[in-house]
């Protein structure tokens, strides 16, 4: 019996949440953008109340105990022992991959990432003047994986930066030992610099399937690493923006805080509040947290596996589900899959933003009583 009560959550329609704004007035549940429909732990909320209580907020920089909390943490939930001069923080991990393609290379060299993928990655590249360049992961029965051989050849084409996202937005995975060790082996050959989005990195549901951070691996490869997390996604405290870059390599680390100098701000005092007592106190809210997840992966497969015209893949990590729809709309002439759910009564997140027409992303960190409403409602949509 747990503690912490995940079968309900506060009510958001109607506040400043993006996720439920976008569908005022409508009879549309929000399952897009990737934030939880769960309260932040207690020991987050807490350490939150005393700081506002102590009232005064002047300029802060990250303090002893708040860098201890993370490093202890991540020594901790991943096996990776880093060292303090390691951090580079920031006000979220978007920034930091874009600060990671401003930082490697030069105008006109090429960014890879393999598709499907969050959609800012795609991005990124053109807002330093690179050329964005990719391969699609391939879907292998019940599992997404690489395409090894395209990869090889794509990361020839004058790319500088491997940009990973692990555990993977949206296909929900966790990266092997194997698959990481042959990324570290292609940067290598390659001289490639990894920028690593591990924001999803306490999440993993599988507990055969442990979190490695690629950085971890080996000091080879982490010396070309520039690892990316933050506390957000884990314990549903995204818009209090603070997260880190870990970079070992002294030279990366001065070439990347070069490229953000002037222009990244400054994490603000209640945001570093909130990750010292997330990485500290934090434990067993996300293990019960995992449980319920854990439970609403299974319940999306289970569901998804069984209507006409949609499959899916067990989820390993996130609390995010990848969801084919190509048959269904070839069977349907329709053009549009999110468009026909939101219809339906069920906002998803349109696979083409992630470089993958025909699918969509379906957030189920929500309670499951809501979860199974919009389940059903994707049941109505495909009914015969």
């Amino acid at each position: 019996m747990t503690a912490f009560d995940f079968s309900t959550g506060p009510e958001r329609a109607g506040s400043d949440s993006i996720k439920w704004r976008r569908y005022a007035g409508r009879d549309v549940i929000p399952m897009w953008v990737a934030d939880m429909d769960f309260a932040a732990p207690p020991p987050v909320l807490d350490a939150l109340r005393a700081r506002l209580d102590h009232g005064v907020f002047g300029y802060a920089d990250p303090w002893p105990s708040v860098l201890d909390a993370v490093i202890e943490g991540i020594a901790r939930d991943h096996g990776w022992r880093i060292e303090p001069d390691w951090l580079v923080w920031l006000p979220g991990v978007v920034t930091g991959f874009n600060v990671a393609a401003r930082a490697v290379g030069q105008p006109g060299d090429g960014v890879f990432t393999a598709t499907p993928v969050y959609p800012p990655f795609l991005h990124a590249p053109a807002h330093s003047d690179r050329r964005l360049v990719t391969t699609p992961l391939v879907r292998n029965g019940t599992r997404w994986e690489w395409d090894w051989s395209r990869t090889e050849a794509a990361v020839a084409d004058g790319v500088r930066l491997f940009m990973l996202c692990n555990p993977h937005n949206p296909v929900g995975r966790a990266f092997s030992r194997e698959e990481l060790g042959r990324i570290a082996q292609l940067a290598e050959r390659h001289d490639l610099v990894i920028c690593s989005d591990e924001i999803h990195c306490g999440l993993v549901l599988d507990p055969a399937t442990p979190h490695i951070p690629i950085a971890a691996l080996d000091e080879s490869v982490a010396r070309r690493t520039i690892t990316l997390m933050a506390p957000s996604k884990t314990w549903n405290i995204p818009a209090l923006y603070c997260a880190f870059a870990i970079i070992p390599d002294a030279t990366l680390r001065t070439r990347y805080k070069r490229a953000m100098a002037g222009i990244v701000p400054h994490v603000n005092v209640l945001g570093l509040t909130a990750t010292e007592a997330a990485y500290r106190h934090g434990g067993p809210w996300r293990a019960a947290l995992i449980d319920t997840l854990r439970a609403n992966a299974a319940r999306v497969v289970e569901a998804i596996d069984a209507l006409p015209g949609l499959s899916t893949t067990p989820v390993e990590a996130t609390y995010l589900a990848w969801i084919d729809c190509r048959d269904l709309l070839a069977e349907r002439g329709l053009a549009n899959a999110a468009a026909h759910f939101e219809a339906h009564g069920v906002g998803l997140s349109d696979g083409k933003d992630f470089g993958l027409p025909g699918f969509v992303r379906l957030n189920f960190g929500c309670p499951p009583a809501r979860l199974d409403e919009g389940l059903a409602r994707i049941a109505r949509a495909v009914a015969p």
